[in-house]
């Protein structure tokens, strides 16, 4: 890849707010002077750990321990190489990217083919909302359906840039090769069936999407990465999968239908204490919930809604309403949504609709009223499960009531809180009729007997790798974080400590021993201009860690001085003993001499004795 000049790196940090980058993927909040706090994008976690300082361009999450700076950040979500990720931080905030003589800038083949799929979903999108805004037959057909069978109004697919896809194929493939987009990037993007091993040509390209209403599926930074197309009158017969109401781009790359939500993009700036989420079927109920107000509707992917959609929702919002339709393939796929939103920390009601509606037909024919209205009679997680496990309570039999119990202990199992499943249970009681001390005794006999079979499992095959050994606390570690904050102190140390006391067998070490031969040189650029010296990701990590907090150091010269003092304990003790062994020996090995041992030894002694004072004061 070519090389971007260092001095570009740098206007790149100081000219982006780091927050501003973070924000697309996590909802950051204040969290004290300069700091911006919320859930870790890089671990599952219910309480936020990562914070954000954004004046010294800096992250860390106390959970997992992952730190960095924008750009790092940037490659960690977006999985992009170093220059990758400065480019498109380069393009999303309109800086220009200076490239060192003689590269000449990255060409197509050099580029990722991630990246590539992103450039070519980028133009569909634009090919396809043209040809719906367009004269064409695609176009006046598809408008009219959006408009008068859809009854959405133009406005809302120029926001959505909502797309045509003719009958018969009008050049994104011929646009794809013109732009000389890589052979992979075309045959993986998932806008073409492509047989294997025929060349690529224009003739080759059949595209799969025809005289279809095409739907973009943004991620949640909103990118284009895939599509949703709606079978409509246009579907020629030939199509493979005529029959299918809708067909969704395969997975590709960039693409995993069951780690991204529609309109989440979107959604996600919507939300905020009494306002939730609000999960439809469809993304036609999405659009529809959007176009008359209601901001923070969002659909899974054609399928039902998976773990990671989840944990993916709870880092912007822990509250989420289920709306979705009122048959019975709507109510099943609620009570599937249940346990995996309590097992996420999600706080979850449902929005019960009469069998026959959808948000969609509701929302048309009334408006955002009728939303109003369906909140009022709202039904809390363990209210909505009552009533579809058992909703004849009534009339139930104690077996139907012992029954219905265990679907809703398994239910109440999934709570990760002790309050959460005490007081569902003691709802649960209320409902079935039944004393509260039988249901709770019923609930830990379900329990036990979890525990049994899980007991019973056979053991994994081979154990865990043991965690690497933790080298935080070591004195290398402590001179480093000086070293990085108290910058006066580099010299004195580099001139004190010789290199052979450092223990270079970790990163902490590796990277004292690198700046302190940069200060001995006097070749240290300072703290902010660290990027040559770091080789490795866990170095960088390291570093923006250490310089995420200032220290409470009140003394670091003392601080340095006790540094110093276990380093050369650790380096000279070693060899003191083996002195004192062959001493205790000497009298059998011929071939040693006490003499210069005994001299050895007081030296070591005295050095050991003697205080070490760094010369210098902060």
């Amino acid at each position: 890849m070519p090389a971007i000049k260092p001095t570009c790196v740098r206007d790149l940090k100081l000219r982006i707010n780091l927050a501003d980058v973070v924000s697309r993927v996590v909802t950051l909040k204040k969290a004290g002077a300069g700091r911006l706090k919320g859930l870790c994008p890089f671990h599952n976690e219910k309480t936020p750990s990562f914070n954000v300082d954004a004046d010294k361009g800096f992250y860390k999450c106390f959970g997992c321990g992952k730190a960095g700076d924008l750009i790092s950040f940037v490659r960690e979500t977006e999985q992009l190489g170093f220059t990758e990720a400065v480019e498109a931080l380069g393009q999303r905030f309109n800086i220009v990217i200076e490239y060192e003589e003689g590269s000449g800038g990255p060409s197509r083949e050099e580029r990722s083919l991630r990246q590539e799929i992103f450039e070519i979903h980028d133009l569909a999108c634009d090919h396809f909302h043209q040809a719906f805004k367009g004269a064409g037959a695609a176009g006046t057909f598809l408008r009219t359906y959006w408009v008068e069978q859809r009854r959405f109004a133009l406005e809302l697919a120029d926001e959505f840039k909502i797309g045509a896809a003719a009958a018969v194929d009008e050049g994104l493939g011929a646009l794809l090769l013109k732009r000389k987009f890589s052979e992979d990037a075309i045959r993986q993007c998932g806008l073409f069936f492509v047989r294997d091993g025929a060349m690529l040509a224009l003739g080759s390209l059949k595209p799969r999407f025809r005289g279809r209403l095409m739907i973009p599926i943004r991620d949640h930074q909103g990118r284009v990465v895939a599509f949703t197309a709606r079978q409509t009158g246009l579907t020629p017969e030939d199509d493979p999968a005529r029959e299918a109401k809708y067909v969704n781009s395969p997975e590709t790359p960039i693409f995993t239908k069951g780690n991204l939500l529609f309109n989440l993009d979107r959604a996600r700036t919507a939300v905020g204490e009494g306002r939730p989420f609000v999960l439809v079927e469809g993304q036609l109920d999405a659009l529809r919930c959007w176009s008359v107000g209601l901001k923070s509707a969002i659909a899974p992917q054609g399928t039902s809604i998976t773990e990671s959609q989840l944990i993916l929702l709870r880092r912007y919002h822990t509250q989420v309403e289920c709306f979705l339709d009122g048959d019975s393939a709507g109510q099943k796929a609620a009570m599937r949504f249940l346990p995996m939103a309590l097992r996420a920390g999600l706080e979850v009601k449902f929005l019960v609709l009469a069998k026959g509606d959808d948000p969609d037909s509701l929302f048309r024919e009334r408006g955002l009223a009728a939303y109003e209205e369906v909140r009022k009679t709202a039904l809390t997680a363990m209210e909505f499960a009552q009533r579809s496990v058992l909703p004849d309570v009534a009339a139930a039999s104690a077996e139907q009531k012992s029954r219905a119990a265990v679907t809703l202990f398994e239910i109440v199992h999934q709570a990760d809180s002790e309050i959460t499943r005490s007081t569902f249970l003691q709802e649960n009681a209320a409902y079935l009729h039944v004393a509260p001390s039988a249901l709770l005794r019923d609930y830990q006999n379900f329990v036990a007997r979890l525990s049994r079979q899980a007991a019973a499992r056979p053991a994994a095959a081979t154990a865990a790798p043991a965690p690497p050994a933790n080298t935080a606390q070591s004195s290398e570690h402590h001179l480093l974080l000086l070293c990085l904050h108290f910058e006066t102190l580099g010299k004195a140390l580099s001139s004190t400590l010789p290199h052979d006391w450092i223990d270079i067998s970790h990163p902490a070490g590796v990277l004292l021993n690198r700046f302190l031969g940069e200060f001995e040189h006097d070749t240290w650029p300072g703290r902010d201009h660290l990027d040559d010296l770091l080789e490795t990701a866990e170095e960088k990590t390291l570093v923006a860690s250490l310089l995420f907090d200032r220290p409470g150091i009140d003394d670091p010269v003392k601080v340095a001085n006790e540094g110093l003092r276990q380093l050369r304990t650790r380096a000279l003790e070693p060899r003191l003993r083996q002195i004192e062994l062959a001493l205790a020996n000497a009298a059998a090995d011929s071939n040693s001499d006490p003499i210069s041992l005994l001299r050895e030894r007081s030296d070591l002694q005295r050095q050991l004795r003697q205080p070490l004072q760094l010369p210098v004061a902060v």
